[in-house]
């Protein structure tokens, strides 16, 4: 060790010594002290926690951490960090755990800010996971919160630490005082209470961590542990999109319900958590290749694109004042520098039409380019939302401003070059004002680049702007001319819910800009929709290949004769019944979502016929609101999930016959 150890390390060193080796602090905190130390017998890293000397001191404290840690040492998970030993040598009491490599949950958010909201809902479901594997081993975690779950170096994956400590916080003889054992702001309401407490209690603060995860505060925070506590009971946490705008709906809407006071109103276990995560985690729709492979060509291509545009504009405008004080045939000069500069200004658009009408061959359209676009502009301002860029300055816009107004000045000088009359002025006019403008355009570009102000774009906005343009819908005009526009096998099929959402997207972009503005969230609406019923479709189609697979399971029994008794085959139909039930549950959500969508269409339909009204629409957006957030929770049931539980689990036991 670098420093003097203290007289607390020298005695447990002694108690240990020729098991377990320490070598330096890791953590202290109100539930003790963690070492970090090899254990001798396997040479093995590991990290060993020490229960305070005050709680080991009392005789019914020191007996009960021992039981329920040796419960928690049981666990076995892949996001638990295991327990290897409980012991006690003479006033020590402890356990040792797996040594993690990595950082707590709450280092990483310190460091580094608010996750993005995939990686947050990565490692929620992570949690989730363990937590509903030792909530079914009837262990309650009680004190999860971000110093409580490690981040392993390299591979990223969550574990949750310190399963049996928090049993111990809520005996009354555990306070001091004033003092409450374990962390305020992570108690759920019945924790703080003082009453009893379950599973959802975890579920609690397990919301608390991805409010904290996105936002980087949490919902209760008070000058003292009794004015938290008092908020944690009395008042109702600020919905998360309030101080994160950025997360999806799906994910915020998961980690409201965590934060709901009544344990009723959550969900009811980890496994429903972990299912509402793993649709927040899915994308918005999904991407088709050609779309991917199109996109990344563009991007790779932009650069020497622009490249040329701009070799094309310097020498015209080399040109232009080289022939301004030339005798010698300014005329030709400035002809052939003009066919040259054509040639490299047209070469970017003959690239652009031919990935175009390579997308169009595919099958693929302009509509369905901005939807991806779409999709992946909004991931990736997910992603870029936590790294806290700050925005260009007064400053910056300024020189941005002017840089683009020269740009568009040197352009207007080569176009009267060309198409206007020649006159004396010309000289002392158009070719000083060029120059001073291409000046001011490359050094505005310099500046700008340099302080990274194109680069904290999000990668694609420009490219979602470029072909909403009218320049866009052109350039696809010109691609498809003399096109064969059918389109390949497999993309001419769309789910009905995507087919609805594009043409409702469609009559969304050709409302006035003012009537958008009004309706901003509208997309995000319709996205989400789509995102229920295509995971409505999913659940169907698994629940039709269980229904499948016990149908054969059942011919198989047949024709073996008297291998299947009674009573498996009562298992069976009772399986099968369950499984149509969930399959007619989700065919509903399916409706349900595909309606919705429906109706805004519809509503966007008689706005541009001139029929409708804002007030109807932002009736239906409502109505579409609330259908999305009962979907949310019905998607997560616990019925449904429990089902495929019990049938997997037939399964693994032989209830349900597979081959031999």
């Amino acid at each position: 060790m670098s420093h003097t150890p203290s007289q607390e390390f020298l005695e447990l060193q002694q108690a240990l010594a020729g098991r377990y080796s320490l070598e330096r602090e890791l953590g202290r905190g109100g539930m003790g002290v963690v070492y970090l130390a090899r254990e001798v017998r396997l040479d093995r890293p590991v990290a060993l926690k020490l229960l305070p000397a005050t709680f080991a001191a009392q005789r019914t404290l020191r007996e009960r951490f021992l039981r329920e840690a040796r419960t928690a040492a049981r666990l076995s998970h892949p996001h638990i960090v295991p327990i290897h030993a409980v012991d006690e040598v003479g006033d020590f009491v402890f356990m040792v755990m797996s040594y993690v490599e990595g950082q707590t949950l709450e280092q990483r958010v310190r460091d580094r800010g608010p996750l993005a909201a995939t990686d947050a809902a990565r490692i929620l479901r992570e949690v989730a996971w363990a937590l509903a594997y030792a909530h079914a081993q009837g262990v309650v975690h009680r004190d999860i919160k971000p110093a409580n779950i490690l981040l392993e170096a390299g591979s990223g994956r969550s574990l949750v630490t310190d399963f049996g400590i928090a049993h111990v916080s809520d005996a009354p003889s555990l306070t001091s005082g004033a003092e409450v054992m374990g962390t305020a702001e992570y108690m759920s309401p019945e924790q703080a209470a003082g009453e009893s407490v379950d599973g959802r209690s975890d579920l609690y603060a397990l919301g608390v961590v991805g409010y904290y995860m996105l936002s980087g505060g949490v919902p209760f925070a008070g000058p003292t542990v009794a004015a938290t506590l008092a908020k944690q009971i009395t008042q109702a946490a600020a919905p998360l999109t309030s101080v994160a705008p950025g997360v999806p709906a799906p994910l915020a809407h998961a980690i409201d319900r965590c934060l709901a006071k009544d344990p009723a109103a959550r969900f009811e276990g980890g496994e429903q958590l972990a299912e509402a995560l793993g649709s927040a985690l899915e994308r918005h729709s999904r991407i088709p290749m050609a779309l991917h492979v199109f996109n990344e060509r563009m991007q790779h291509a932009s650069r020497p694109m622009a490249a040329m545009a701009m070799g094309s504009l310097f020498a015209m405008t080399m040109s232009i004042m080289v022939a301004s004080d030339s005798a010698l045939l300014p005329a030709g000069f400035v002809l052939v520098t003009s066919i040259f500069s054509a040639f490299l200004a047209s070469t970017p658009v003959a690239m652009v039409v031919q990935m175009v009408r390579r997308l169009l061959r595919s099958g693929y359209g302009r509509d369905e380019l901005l939807r991806a676009l779409r999709i992946q502009t909004e991931e990736r301002r997910e992603t870029l939302a936590s790294e806290r860029t700050p925005p260009p300055s007064r400053w910056d816009r300024l020189i941005l401003r002017a840089g683009v107004t020269a740009l568009l000045a040197n352009v207007a000088g080569l176009v009267y070059m060309i198409v206007g009359p020649y006159f004396p002025a010309f000289e002392t006019v158009v070719v000083p004002m060029m120059n001073v403008a291409g000046v001011t355009y490359m050094g505005a570009g310099l500046y700008l680049g340099s302080k990274h102000i194109v680069g904290s774009q999000v990668p694609g906005e420009l490219g979602l702007k470029f072909w909403k343009s009218r320049v866009g819908r052109w350039l696809f005009k010109l691609a498809g001319l003399g096109l064969d526009r059918q389109p390949a096998v497999g993309a001419s099929y769309r789910p009905t819910e995507l087919a609805i959402g594009m043409a409702a997207e469609r009559l969304f972009e050709d409302l006035p800009p003012e009537v958008r503005e009004s309706f901003s969230g509208l997309p995000l609406h319709l996205r989400a929709l789509e995102l229920h019923a295509e995971n409505a479709r999913a659940r169907i189609a698994e629940l039709d290949e269980i229904a499948h697979t016990i149908e054969q399971g059942g011919a198989r029994d047949g024709q073996r004769g008297s291998a299947l008794a009674g009573g498996s085959a009562g298992q069976r139909q009772g399986a099968a019944d369950e499984i149509r039930a969930a399959r007619s549950a989700a065919e509903q959500r399916l409706s349900d979502a595909v309606g919705a969508l429906e109706t805004i269409r519809l509503q966007l339909l008689r706005m541009h016929a001139g029929i409708g009204s804002a007030e109807s629409m932002t009736e239906d957006l409502t109505a579409a609101l609330r259908l999305s957030r009962d979907l949310e929770y019905l998607l997560e049931g616990r019925r449904e999930v429990d089902q495929v539980l019990k049938l997997e689990k037939r399964s693994a036991t032989g209830n349900t016959p597979v081959p031999a």
